[in-house]
């Protein structure tokens, strides 16, 4: 976030822009400069052409680091720890697995495919793969279902693009934007509660909202719970029943810790950088217990403690 707010500071809005649409960017600008990205755009209400803009910008200046971890896995199939997660979660009666995030990018997909894993995001398959309606299809492979991971995107993906008739669909990365057809990620901020309740965030949201219902457990990667649009149904789920959660993060946030001491969560873990080691808090240790010498809070290393 802090890398687009700056990337965003040094744009100018279209040159096409009306009176008003230039006056608001610069109030937008003005703001942005002392508070957070997603605090600017909910204080500051800017036209569809100027929010356009800003999803433009934000598809054009973060899709080239997606490619480039991409060409990376390429070269290292072992790359990604969460290939690693993957393929202990399927080692059970398990056919498919759920993962929800707010990210756009493509790194749970290709975490999938690194594993020989299919993987689901609302779409179909091929070079134009149109949502899917209906429910999820199921993959088989001869008469065994497929282990699949359902990547549920609730604020769209770099690889969703919306064409001039407004249909959506999702399309091969390229490395470029289609010249007819614009992105489909919905930006920080007022946006999200508006433009989430047409499709293909509507569908998305639903199959989400199914999967954190359901679950009988939560692992949590880097996530702040500053989002109730996304996080209604998990915190539901945590203060009605025993539902073990583990959140891991470089650092937790005031948000999660505030839920989890608030005593929401009734069985958790959750674990934060600390010094050269890190801090571990649950329900019997709410204060937290110091663990020298061992990043627990990353994937990597988390994974050492589960997977032998």
């Amino acid at each position: 976030m802090p890398a687009l707010k700056a990337h965003l500071l040094g744009t100018d809005p279209p040159s096409s822009s009306s009176p008003k649409d230039l006056a608001d960017w610069g109030n937008f600008k003005t703001h942005l400069n002392v508070v957070d990205l997603e605090t600017a755009l909910t204080d500051v209400r800017l036209s569809d052409s100027m929010t356009r803009h800003i999803v433009l910008t934000t598809w054009d200046f973060l899709t080239p680091s997606n490619n480039r971890v991409f060409e990376q896995l390429i070269a290292d199939r072992q790359l990604f720890p969460l290939t690693q997660l993957y393929h202990h979660l399927f080692k059970s009666t398990h056919h498919q697995i759920n993962v929800v995030t707010p990210n756009y990018d493509l790194l749970a997909e290709y975490a999938a495919d690194a594993g020989e894993l299919f993987h689901y995001t609302g779409f179909g398959y091929g070079y134009f793969r149109l949502r899917a309606k209906g429910t999820t299809p199921q993959i088989y492979v001869g008469s065994t279902p497929g282990r699949t991971v359902n990547i549920w995107k609730v604020h769209g993906s770099f690889d969703w693009f919306r064409d001039k008739d407004g249909v959506v669909m999702a399309l091969p990365m390229t490395g470029t934007r289609p010249l007819h057809a614009d992105p489909v990620i919905v930006t920080p901020g007022v946006e999200k509660y508006r433009l989430t309740h047409d499709e293909p965030f509507l569908s998305i949201k639903q199959g989400a909202d199914v999967a954190l219902q359901s679950a009988r457990s939560y692992l949590c990667i880097g996530y702040g719970f500053n989002d109730p649009h996304m996080q209604t149904k998990l915190v539901e789920r945590c203060r009605t029943d025993p539902v073990p959660l583990v959140l891991i993060s470089k650092e937790i946030s005031v948000k999660a810790k505030e839920f989890l001491k608030s005593g929401g969560c009734q069985r958790y873990m959750a674990i934060e950088e600390s010094g050269s080691g890190c801090r571990m808090y649950s329900s019997e240790y709410p204060g937290g217990v110091l663990i020298p010498n061992h990043a627990f809070w990353t994937l990597k290393n988390f994974l050492t403690m589960v997977i032998s």
